[in-house]
């Protein structure tokens, strides 16, 4: 084989290989011979066949494999011999003119990860905004978990007010007409949640068991059923019982009603909660300030491959979210107007990716064996019981996917490594000015430093909505799947909460959540091809009526 590199220019490399027919031949010949022993043909004993008939026979798909086998290997030669570090897979073309017996001649073209400077991580320094889990704070958590512990007793002749609940049967008509999914019996509603339509939770002040009434509302414009959005309707309600909430006294008892031994565990518990809540916040400020220090002292060309496939998976969660937008195509246009900003995070985030997988691999920080383990059994939970083994054995046989799921847990133990590393002082603050740092940080257009900067760095955006999202999409641990994106709502409500303000959406087919996204371990090799993961279990749906 022979090898000419026909482009060297920044990241960009190009290559001719020429395999010559000698040795795709001698391939084919190989081949031949170890399957001919294997084929059956009439009027030749068991491997007794010539191997000018297989030849005849298959000789047309042998020489294809062979061919591809000769690629392959040449290609994997081509990487080894000059020390190539492909940042994606590698475009492979196989030059016009090539015919069975002539030499082949392949186009490799393909981009390499840069070399990394030495990293600069000495000298960091860091603020950790630190919120202390006051006892008022605690006791709110258990007052509000008392509340939904509710002992509802029956009011006995006693008409129903705000904080009651009423139990019903009920009939939604439109045009006196009853509509699909607006009938129920015994549905309980909490006079005062605003769970219902607006309207609805209001006219039930004043019923008593055994009242019939017949109420009036308006449906939403905003409504999630069509043919019900803005109409006007009735509902005829028969009232089975009213009942009033007991006093729930919060004390061991109490406590021990939730399966635990008193008190005084489920305050430490709540606490532990809320300790854990503020911590998540405290870690996002900060590791949001150390990549800013990283991307602020570092500035290298990364492969413009990548900073494409980034962008193309920011830009499609955008495009999604825009187009649930209330005016979609508004949406998009002011996207639009923030390509520029989105293709600079993207190169930010690919930048930082390969940045910390240096850190990393320079300090030895690695996933363990058994962190992976887990990583992978967490990850099969998210499939059909009957289809976790076959994930399984995909991450298993596939280094990439094993890669990409390795990915997340990696960065984190990079950060925490520099964490570490870095001179941090605590600061006392309130969660209230936890949020508010990190909200501020969100109003900001995330500044990519470079050569050609010129744009001021505390630069904002004209909407709040739209930084927070530039925020989100900067910071290099949210996939872009992740960054913003919109909760899915109930796949359907039960007939006897039809009257709520959401209709019940159909339900949408599941699909397989992506697989974390490689950045940190960028370095490591090629990027995955698609995933032939398998599919997790749809939710059972419900019925308009049950």
């Amino acid at each position: 084989m022979q090898t000419v590199e026909t482009l060297n220019e920044g990241l960009k490399r190009a290559y001719t290989l020429t395999i010559t027919a000698g040795e795709i031949d001698g391939r084919v010949d190989a081949e031949v011979k170890r399957v001919a022993p294997q084929i059956r043909m009439p009027g030749f004993r068991p491997g007794k066949v010539p191997a000018n008939l297989v030849r005849k026979m298959h000789g047309e798909a042998i020489a294809q494999e062979a061919l591809n086998t000769s690629i392959q290997e040449g290609i994997q030669k081509l990487i080894a011999d000059k020390q190539l570090r492909p940042a994606m897979q590698p475009s492979v073309e196989l030059t016009e003119g090539y015919a069975p017996g002539k030499d082949a001649e392949v186009k490799v073209e393909l981009e390499v990860l840069p070399q990394v400077p030495a990293p600069k991580i000495d000298g960091l320094k860091l603020e950790r905004l630190v919120v202390p889990v006051a006892d008022e704070r605690v006791d709110e958590q258990v007052a509000q978990l008392a509340s939904g512990q509710k002992k509802w007793e029956e009011a006995e002749g006693r008409a129903a007010d705000t904080g009651d609940m009423v139990v019903m049967d009920f009939v939604g008509k439109v045009d006196g007409t009853p509509f699909d999914g607006g009938t129920g019996e015994d549905m309980s509603v909490e006079i005062g949640t605003g769970r219902l339509i607006p309207g609805f939770e209001d006219q039930l002040v004043g019923v008593k068991a055994g009242d019939e009434k017949q109420i009036e509302v308006t449906f939403p414009e905003d409504y999630g059923v069509d043919t019900l959005s803005g109409k006007p309707a009735t509902f005829d309600l028969t009232i089975k019982s009213v009942k009033t909430a007991g006093e729930t006294v919060i004390d061991d008892e109490f406590a021990k009603s939730l399966g635990l031994e008193g008190l005084d565990q489920l305050k430490g518990l709540l606490r532990g909660q809320l300790e854990n809540e503020t911590g998540q916040l405290t870690r996002t400020h900060m590791k949001r300030k150390l990549l800013d220090q990283l991307a602020e002292g570092h500035d290298f060309e990364v492969p413009p491959s990548m900073v494409e496939a980034e962008f193309a998976q920011i830009w499609q969660q955008l495009e999604h979210e825009a187009g649930h937008e209330a005016d979609p195509e508004a949406a998009m246009k002011e996207l639009e107007s923030e390509r520029d900003d989105y293709r600079k995070i993207a190169e930010r985030r690919v930048r930082l990716g390969l940045l910390l997988s240096e850190i990393g691999q320079a300090n030895g920080v690695e996933v363990s064996q058994a962190e992976m383990q887990r990583l992978i059994a967490q990850a099969a939970q998210q499939y059909r019981p009957e289809d976790r083994e076959r994930f399984v054995q995909y991450i298993q046989q596939e280094p990439m996917a094993a890669a990409q799921l390795r990915a997340p847990l990696y960065e984190d133990k990079v950060v925490d490594f520099l964490f570490d590393k870095a001179d941090v002082t605590d600061r006392e603050v309130t969660r209230e000015e936890l949020e508010a740092a990190i909200e501020a940080e969100d109003g900001q257009v995330p500044h990519v430093h470079g050569p050609d900067c010129d744009h001021d760095h505390d630069h904002k955006p004209a909407k709040k909505k739209a930084a927070a999202k530039k925020a989100k999409a900067d910071d290099v641990t949210e996939t872009p799947a992740e960054a913003e994106a919109p909760k899915k709502k109930a796949a359907a409500k039960k007939a006897a909460e039809a009257p709520a303000e959401e209709a019940p959406a159909a339900e949408e087919a599941p699909k397989k959540k992506a697989a974390p996204k490689k950045k940190a371990e960028a370095a490591e090799g090629d990027a995955p091809a698609e995933a032939d993961a398998p599919k997790k279990k749809a939710p059972a749906k419900k019925k308009a009526a049950e």
